[in-house]
Order: C-alpha cells, then sequence, then structure tokens
C-alpha cells in the first residue's frame, strides 16, 4: 500500500450546500483527526449525549487489535461520527448535482445521518468477536446481530430520552441500518432506494461506512492507504435510482474491496490477533454462567452496559467461578499468549465446498504415540477473506457511466478490466493454535497429517516455526 490518504481537511472550509451561517450557529463543532471539522446539528447531538451512545467511546472499533498495532485504540464513537459527516457529505453532494431530479429533501437528509450516527450502536464488546466467536458458542444456532440490535437500541433511546423525533424518520433510519443485510429480502421497491444505499449498500457493497473505516484504520494502524474515496463522492451519479460510477473511475472502486482485503490479511485476521480473540472468546464463555453475559442482548436496557470493560469486571471481581477466565485474562496481560502452530490456504478446487476445520479434526488426525491431544487443547480459526462478493468479482454488481452526458449503466466484465488485477477474489486460510506451550510440535504434526488426510498434500507454506519446537521441547 502506498503514502497516506490525503486531502483528510477537504472539508475544513466547506459550508455545507444550502445551509447558511446562521444555521451552522446552532451547531455543534467537533474536531476529527480523519475528516476534519464535523458539525453536528442538535437533533443528532439529542441521541449522542446519551448513554447509550456515549458507550461507543468504550468500544473498541478493531476489538484486540491493538495488542498488535499499538495506535489501534479509536472507538467506534470516533467511527460514528465519521459515518455521519460522510453520509451528510454524499447527500448533499447529490442533492448539489441532481437536486431537482432525486428531489431529495429535508427528511432525506435527516435519515441518512440520522442512520450514519447510529449504525453500530448495537455492537457488543469487543464488536464482531461477540457476535461471531462469542454468542454462537453459548446460545446454539444464534442468529442475532448488531444491526438488528441496532434499530432495537434506536426505539430505547428516544423512549428512553423522549427524543422528540417523527416516528416515520425513526422508521427509516431503521431500514437504512438494515439496509446491508437484509437486502436478500429484495427491498428494492422503495423509493428512493438510493438513499438506502449510502451507509450500509447491500447492492455494491461501496459505502461510507467503508470510506471511513478503511482510511480510519489504516491511519491508526501506521499503514499506507492509497483508496480516495473522495474522488468516487465527487462523481457519482444516481441512474435508476441507483448510485453510479464513472467508468474511468473503475480502478478506485477496485482498491476499495483490495484495500479492504489487506486490512483484512495483514490487521484485523493477523496470527498474534486472533490469539488474542481466541483467549477472550474462551474468558466470556468461561464467564457467562456466572455474569449472564448472554442474557443482556434480550433487552436493550441492560444490553448497553456491556463494553470491552467487561474484561476489567472479570479480572477484579473477587469470585472463585472467574477464576478460568482470570487466569485466561492474566495470560494475555503477561503475553503468553496461544501459540500460533501454523496456517494453510484452502486450494482453489476445495473453496466451494469447504467446511469449517473444527480442533476435534486436529485431535482426530494425531498419530498413535507421544502425548494424547484433546480437544481444549487445540484452538482452529476458519478466516475468509474476499473483495466483498465471495468467490464473484465486485465490480460485476457495480454499475458505471461513461461521462455525464450518458444515460446509460453497465457494469464491467472481467475480460475489460486490467490484467494485472487478480482473478481470484476470495480466501480461506485455516490457521491452527496450541493452548499449551509444550504442545506446539504434536499439535503442528497433527495439523500436517489432517492436511495430507484431507488434500493428500500438505499445503502449508513454512513449516512450524524451529524456536517453538525447542521451545515445547525444553518445557
Amino acid at each position: 500500500m502506498g503514502a497516506y490518504c490525503k486531502d483528510y481537511q477537504m472539508f475544513d472550509n466547506y459550508n455545507y450546500m444550502g445551509r447558511s451561517s446562521q444555521d451552522l450557529r446552532f451547531s455543534k463543532h467537533l474536531y476529527d483527526n480523519v475528516h476534519g471539522n464535523i458539525y453536528v446539528d442538535p437533533l443528532f447531538l439529542k441521541f449522542i449525549d446519551t448513554e447509550q451512545f456515549q458507550r461507543l467511546r468504550d468500544l473498541k472499533q478493531l476489538g484486540t487489535t491493538h495488542m498488535v498495532y499499538p495506535g489501534a485504540v479509536h472507538s467506534r464513537f470516533e467511527h460514528s461520527l465519521g459515518v455521519y459527516w460522510l453520509a451528510g457529505e454524499a447527500v448533499h453532494k447529490l442533492k448539489a448535482h441532481q437536486g431537482s431530479e432525486l428531489d431529495i429533501d429535508n427528511f432525506d437528509v435527516q435519515t441518512v445521518k440520522l442512520a450514519g450516527l447510529l449504525h453500530d450502536i448495537g455492537h457488543g464488546p469487543f464488536s464482531h468477536l461477540f457476535e461471531r466467536e462469542f454468542l454462537p458458542r453459548v446460545i446454539r444456532g444464534s442468529k442475532w446481530s448488531h444491526e438488528q440490535m441496532s434499530v432495537e437500541m434506536v426505539d430505547y433511546i428516544v423512549d428512553e430520552h423522549n427524543i422528540e423525533i417523527e416516528s416515520d424518520t425513526v422508521k427509516r433510519v431503521k431500514e437504512m441500518i438494515l439496509a446491508g443485510s437484509d437486502f436478500a429480502s429484495k427491498n428494492s421497491a422503495r423509493e428512493k432506494q438510493f438513499l438506502y444505499d449510502i451507509v450500509a449498500n447491500g447492492r455494491t457493497g461501496i459505502d461510507v461506512d467503508k470510506f471511513d473505516y478503511i482510511v480510519r484504520d489504516c491511519r491508526a494502524c501506521g499503514l499506507g492507504c492509497n483508496f480516495q474515496f473522495q474522488r468516487l463522492m465527487e462523481t457519482m451519479r444516481v441512474m435508476d435510482d441507483e448510485i453510479c460510477y464513472r467508468a474511468k473511475d473503475y480502478l478506485t472502486v477496485h482498491k476499495l474491496f483490495a484495500t479492504r482485503a489487506d486490512l483484512y490479511r495483514t490487521v484485523y485476521t493477523h496470527s498474534k490477533v486472533k490469539a488474542v480473540e481466541l483467549m477472550i472468546a474462551d474468558a466470556l464463555v468461561q464467564a457467562n454462567d456466572y455474569l449472564e453475559i448472554a442474557s443482556h442482548i434480550q433487552d436493550p436496557s441492560q444490553y448497553w452496559k456491556l463494553d470491552d470493560t467487561i474484561i476489567k469486571t472479570i479480572e477484579t471481581a473477587p469470585v472463585q467461578e472467574l477464576k478460568e477466565s482470570k487466569d485466561l485474562i492474566l495470560r494475555i496481560r503477561r503475553r503468553d499468549l496461544y501459540q500460533f502452530c501454523n496456517e494453510y490456504s484452502v486450494p482453489k478446487d476445495n473453496l466451494e465446498n469447504f467446511k469449517d476445520v473444527t480442533a476435534q479434526d486436529i485431535v482426530c488426525s494425531q498419530k498413535n504415540g507421544g502425548k494424547t491431544l484433546r480437544e481444549e487443547d487445540v484452538a482452529v480459526s476458519n478466516i475468509r477473506i474476499d473483495l466483498s462478493r465471495g468467490s464473484n468479482n465486485p465490480l460485476a454488481c457495480v454499475n458505471f457511466f461513461k461521462d455525464y452526458d450518458s444515460d446509460e449503466k453497465f457494469p464491467i466484465s472481467d475480460d475489460k478490466i486490467s490484467h494485472l488485477l487478480p482473478t481470484s477474489y476470495q480466501d480461506m486460510i485455516v490457521r491452527v493454535y496450541s493452548k499449551k506451550a509444550e504442545l506446539v510440535g504434536v499439535v503442528s504434526e497433527a495439523f500436517e497429517n489432517f492436511q495430507l488426510k484431507t488434500y493428500g498434500i500438505k499445503a502449508q507454506v513454512h513449516a512450524t516455526p524451529q524456536k517453538k519446537r525447542r521451545r515445547a521441547s525444553n518445557i
């Protein structure tokens, strides 16, 4: 990745399109280290100045990533403000360029911005870890999602704080929050569907949520970012109720997906980051019976009290019931992490019918002799990385236009894009950890046997680090 994303301050001297300086007098002025000056109107402040929204300050945007990238301590509070701002910028630009044609009114502007502000208010402790790693282990067949909790939290905040807001506004905001996750329901019959694609875009995956977190995460982790969302926001156009982009900008669109995938590979699923995640998930599971953590998801009035500080609660509680969880957290504090043994990328031919590898698969692949493995000695992480559309080319879902005089929209087919771009759009990585340092060699050998049994070859690229084998033999 190249140099840092530039032009973060492009909105510094920006006065809302169509807004007077008189209007700005009643707005709160905030400074964001990514987007510069942000102005928050009174209605949105009513939501921000609640304990439920302020809770987002105690949810790190990247969960446990700060354990590897020390700068990644930014919160969902900052991100939510950033998405609020970009959502407003996007709808104002569309209104300025195609206002009479699109019939964008103040109700549209207000709902898009509020959806941007509240889209992540339903996230749990350590964000996606809570939803994807913890809940499925304590609630069989859990279908819980932070998007659904977000809409429940919106209702709760409005009722709890007696916020004066039209019911139609709340209804549309909730629909916009769910737009990215429920698009399979084919709700494209909505009026002004393009507005629903600004914050969470289920059609193309291009939305201001990604614009913000990609730039913000790259900056916090000290990575380069040469994806410029400003270019897309300046040139986007609505055609047939869908946001389209200039054909000459297809590489910028592709860079959005490629940068996101690169973040997943190098940051979000870093081997040490995943080791900490696995340990925290185990700690939460073991603490669940005593703290009844999972029961909070049924009631927004209790749920908002959950945040990342739950680890400190476990760590300092003077009760024997939490000893196993405390011990795991102490190991994290002392950097005594689950030991990464090895990984492999699932062969392309096996991706379509791939089934998640489990600890049981690894244990059952152990040959006789030596130390006997148990399932609780092994942790497996099945990591899916794609360009947002699984094995499909994400550009195939995006419509483009030739120039501003054109009335025709079209996708860009594989044979018309640069041959330097990837032809495979999905990667599946199986990563195995030993929960005990002395078992690294045994787990690694069982993992190699599993690969030979499953694929007839050893699919991993590198050998288990010798220093880990030596360390294990000296224990």
